[in-house]
């Protein structure tokens, strides 16, 4: 399946970066950055495929050259908490042919950028080992330019008026007034369409290589599929689990892939028995209406050992023998579920598998809840670890009282900062901060296992609950079924084969029945 990446992030002086140096590391070149007048050198980076810059109609061609287009969008922002650019991470689909990426991408920004008036400039990435993370990074203007090519302000000045249209006075005797931005780029409504708008291109080209698979970027949850999503492992945490070192996140994630395989089969298991029932049920309510006998399992199951049995007429005695008591082996396991849960009419049956549903929604619930916990808890475990880490480095850029060196600090150690803050802003999001007890959120984690194994446990045991019931609709459907009444020409509705199931000889069922008991007292 093609991989949903999409992250956007924005570039942002105040954090330490640069628009020239991410220019540079996504391009693989070597550009001088005026604003802190140091060279961004990347020309060593490997594993890049493709770059393109693409520009508005209205765009200066000069703006071809990277280094000029963002040493311009630099010098055009003055704040030093500027935001400079909007960058993407796309994965690309293995599905598609290589060759295809460029245009693909170009389509895309195309669409949604460039005709809007953004500049992209966009490169193709393959890191090694080559075929097995190909993405492209895009980095956006964010400021609109005039006819002449010139940047316009982000944002203007606009004057509230009164009931009367007049300009308020406020008491310090100027006018009360607001900011408007020039541009609705950053309305958070374009996040939702610039994602969709990448899974339509993507599933444009797949479809156009004339393969099944499709992208979706929305959640599971809003896909309206029962799925458990995995956790996010990140770089360290994949270079350990290749190690063979395992983790908490990543035995999570092999639990959650498990529990997600015995979910779908369950899930399947039951769909497919609630339409069987439903089909049969149906079919039996036009049978009373002409006052058949109501469908018994019971004596369907023995139906279909009487026909097996029928079928093996002009066999050895020794191999009719091996035939019954094999066929009673078979159909045994069913009848005796029948036989224990007293089941013998199909409303009865679905009563059952409706008890046996609720208890596999039950058990999918509480290893869900169990799941998100422990989600939490390991990504607190790793926010702490990491601010712990950065955080001599974060106190040492605080200190600095003087904007341009905090910029320059910040610019040597824009990693780690970065690092400290992704973590910091995740600790708040979950309500903790560094003081949180770990040594509570591992007694909280090991209990969350335990529960989480024990939930585990109640799915299996459905599955093992709806095997018998799959098998009962398994002979069903050999009695029913068209195959097994030597009518293969055309096939039958369910309330044929239902009435002329309902026409057996009840003498064969009889002689029969004398039969088995025979051979069960031999």
């Amino acid at each position: 399946m093609p991989c949903p990446h999409f992250q956007i992030t924005i570039t942002q002086r105040s954090k330490g970066q640069s628009a020239v140096a991410g220019a540079a590391y996504q391009s693989g070149e070597k550009l001088f950055s005026e604003y802190d007048q140091k060279t961004k050198n990347y020309s060593g980076k490997r594993g890049i495929l493709y770059t393109e810059i693409m520009l508005p109609s209205h765009a200066p061609p000069e703006y071809a050259n990277r280094e000029a287009l963002w040493n311009s969008v630099e010098a055009a922002e003055k704040q030093w908490n500027a935001q400079l650019a909007r960058r993407f991470v796309l994965a690309l689909p293995k599905e598609v042919p290589p060759e295809q990426y460029p245009q693909m991408v170009r389509d895309y920004c195309e669409k949604q950028f460039v005709s809007k008036g953004m500049i992209a400039d966009f490169a193709i990435h393959d890191p090694a080992p080559p075929g097995h993370n190909v993405h492209c990074h895009v980095m956006l203007t964010l400021r609109a330019m005039d006819e002449q090519g010139k940047w316009l302000p982000k944002s203007r000045k606009v004057y509230d008026l009164d009931e009367n249209g007049e300009r308020i006075r406020l008491p310090s005797g100027n006018w009360k007034s607001h900011k408007e931005d020039t541009v609705d780029w950053n309305d958070q409504k374009y996040a939702e369409i610039w994602r969709q708008g990448w899974a339509d291109t993507v599933n444009r080209y797949l479809e156009a290589a004339d393969r099944p698979e499709r992208l979706d970027l929305r959640s599971y949850e809003r896909q309206g599929l029962d799925v458990i999503p995995t956790v996010h492992m990140g770089p360290a945490v994949v270079q350990m689990e290749r190690r063979g070192i395992q983790t908490n996140i990543g035995n999570l994630n092999r639990d959650i892939k498990a529990a997600n395989q015995m979910l779908s089969a369950i899930r399947k298991t039951i769909r497919g028995l609630l339409d069987w029932i439903e089909e049969l049920v149906q079919a039996e309510k036009e049978l009373l209406k002409e006052e058949a006998v109501a469908t018994d399992l019971g004596v369907l199951l023995n139906d279909y050992l009487n026909q097996r049995k029928a079928g093996r007429s002009d066999w050895s005695w020794s191999g009719q023998q091996k035939g019954d008591l094999k066929d009673l082996k078979n159909v045994a396991r069913a009848v005796v579920y029948l036989q224990q849960h007293k089941i013998s009419t199909l409303e009865q049956l679905n009563t059952v598998l409706s008890g046996v549903k609720q208890k596999a929604s039950q058990a999918s619930t509480g290893m869900r809840k169990a799941e998100k916990r422990m989600k939490d808890i390991v990504g607190i475990q790793n926010a702490v670890s990491v601010c712990q880490e950065q955080k001599p480095i974060h106190d040492k850029y605080l200190k600095i009282g003087w904007k341009k060196r905090q910029a320059a600090f910040a610019e040597s150690h824009q990693e780690e900062l970065k690092a400290y803050n992704k973590a910091y802003r995740y600790l708040k999001a979950q309500h903790v901060d560094l003081n949180v007890n770990l040594d509570a959120l591992e007694a909280e984690y090991s209990k969350l296992q335990s529960d989480h194994s024990a939930f585990a446990r109640q799915l299996e045991q459905v599955q093992a609950d709806l095997k018998p019931l799959n098998e009962v609709r398994y002979w069903v459907s050999q009695v029913l079924g068209p195959e097994a009444l030597g009518k293969v020409e055309s096939k039958r509705s369910v309330v044929e084969q239902l009435r002329q199931a309902g026409k057996q000889d009840p003498k064969q069922d009889t002689t029969f029945q004398k039969e088995k008991e025979q051979k069960m007292e031999l």
